[in-house]
């Protein structure tokens, strides 16, 4: 019998070293095996606009069951040297409720994201170098022609990183769970900021 970690036996489907912070790996998201770690997370006032506050741990599990049943939804929780840092989700937006807020092109390809909670000192360009390394695994598929992201309209810290990282900021939507603001990342934008994508 087997002591090593449940994440660590998990196949990555992306593994890449970021220079100055270590080994990022891209792990499918885990409904039972990672519904305590995501409650830790979107329960924290730091994660009000994930608008799961009041969430319980059950709820959480059942929320990624959900997701984990579609086939154009999927949610990644990603590691950091095998600890967990952050949690990532991709839609297709023609089989969202985001895609009736907008005209979607093909191509379109829509992402959720989530830092976890730093500990101890915050290392600076941490979170721009794990966007980075998420959208290059991202766009490694070339039918992914736009990166289509809505944060909450009054998230201005998720909005500026967004900006920073290449993305155009859109028109605000109306969700319905949410006033959100949408982001546009085309996929030669990025290749002329960042080289070809999905370098591990």
């Amino acid at each position: 019998m087997t002591t090593e970690p449940a994440a660590r036996r998990r196949e990555a489907v992306h593994e890449q070293t970021l220079d100055g912070f270590g080994t990022v790996r891209v792990l499918p998201l885990d409904p039972a095996a990672d519904a305590e770690v995501i409650h830790s997370w979107v329960t924290q006032e730091r994660a009000r606009f994930w608008g799961m506050l009041d969430t319980d741990r059950e709820r959480v599990r059942e929320i990624y069951e959900y997701v984990d049943s579609l086939t154009t939804h999927h949610a990644y929780l990603i590691h950091l040297d095998d600890r967990p840092t952050a949690l990532f989700q991709t839609y297709r937006p023609e089989h969202d409720p985001v895609g009736e807020c907008y005209q979607v092109r093909p191509g379109d390809f829509g992402i959720h994201l989530m830092i976890g909670p730093v500990t101890g000192d915050p290392v600076p360009g941490w979170t721009g170098a794990l966007l980075s390394a998420f959208l290059g695994f991202v766009l490694a598929d070339p039918d992914r022609l736009r990166i289509v992201a809505e944060p909450d309209a009054r998230n201005e810290k998720a909005l500026a990183r967004l900006v920073r990282t290449g993305f155009t900021l859109g028109p605000e939507i109306q969700l319905p769970e949410k006033r959100a603001r949408l982001a546009f990342l085309d996929r030669n934008d990025f290749l002329n900021r960042n080289g070809s994508p999905g370098r591990g």
